[in-house]
């Protein structure tokens, strides 16, 4: 476990992923009933961009950076659906531009109601430690020390009934993708009507493919696959494109994906061929 979110925090594969779950937080909660979010690679939740590490790659100058340089002159729908996501980007900066940057278990923990509770998993020791410093003195969220893959089996269904799984493993193994398949697979049988949000690079096609076809064969069903790239993939370059998939989304989805993504394709370009894309790749 040597991968540390701090390096790539707020880059384009978090804006993409970031977008996708505060979206899917804000229709969840259209209902009063509770809901639980599952994040199986947590990190550490809140990351300073003046930080050493960040300031190494700098990779969120070309995501979240330049979505608030060019955010004045978004179209009124677009700014709609980035709104459930920026709000909790604004409120770590008040003073406007960006030095913290809000994770997934940031984001989650500022869009729960009291009623809605966060289980947070995370195994780099140093990652665990912050994460706990940060969330464990709040009654709506556990935070335990625990392999990803063992937490689908362990914490679902949620006694909710109703949530959403995120799924952001680092990539780093060579049969990342196998294993992203076998969890989930074991997570949906558990609750096959719950929302599973799997965020993956864009480096690998017939990865992405085999993954699409491994949870066909399993019986998922009602799968949307959401990708954004800033431009030509390189298997030996840095990412410049990711994806989401998501079985069971909400019904607006797809609708406010094909809002966003033509403004976010745009802005984010970083050479040639930048493009998106929202597709139904396993049927309901």
């Amino acid at each position: 476990m040597n991968y540390r979110h701090i390096y790539h925090a707020g880059n384009i594969g978090d804006v993409l992923k970031h977008i996708v779950l505060a979206n899917i937080l804000k229709y969840l909660q259209k209902k009063d009933g509770a809901y639980r979010v599952l994040d199986t690679h947590a990190g550490v939740g809140l990351y300073d961009l003046t930080s050493e590490e960040a300031q190494k790659t700098g990779e969120w100058q070309q995501g979240i950076g330049k979505v608030l340089e060019n955010l004045g002159h978004a179209p009124d729908p677009v700014k709609e659906v980035l709104a459930p996501w920026l709000e909790t980007v604004e409120k770590f900066n008040p003073g406007g531009g960006v030095q913290f940057y809000p994770g997934s278990p940031e984001i989650a923990c500022m869009l729960a109601r009291k009623q809605d509770r966060l289980t947070l998993t995370e195994l780099h020791p140093e990652d665990f430690e912050e994460l706990k410093n940060n969330y464990g003195g709040d009654k709506k969220v556990k935070v335990i020390a625990l392999d990803a893959w063992l937490a689908l089996g362990s914490f679902l269904p949620p006694k909710e009934r109703r949530g959403v799984v995120l799924i952001d493993p680092a990539f780093e193994v060579e049969d990342e993708f196998a294993r992203v398949a076998d969890g989930v697979i074991r997570g949906w049988k558990r609750w096959p009507t719950g929302t599973f949000a799997i965020w993956y690079p864009v480096k690998n096609f017939s990865a992405v493919r085999q993954l699409i076809a491994k949870l066909d064969e399993a019986g998922v069903r009602n799968t949307i696959k959401i990708e954004l790239s800033a431009g030509k993939v390189s298997s030996d370059a840095p990412m410049k494109a990711s994806g989401m998939m998501v079985i069971n989304p909400p019904w607006t989805l797809t609708k406010d994906m094909n809002t966003a993504l033509p403004w976010l394709c745009k802005t984010l370009t970083q050479g040639i061929n930048p493009s998106w894309i929202v597709e139904q790749v396993i049927p309901e």
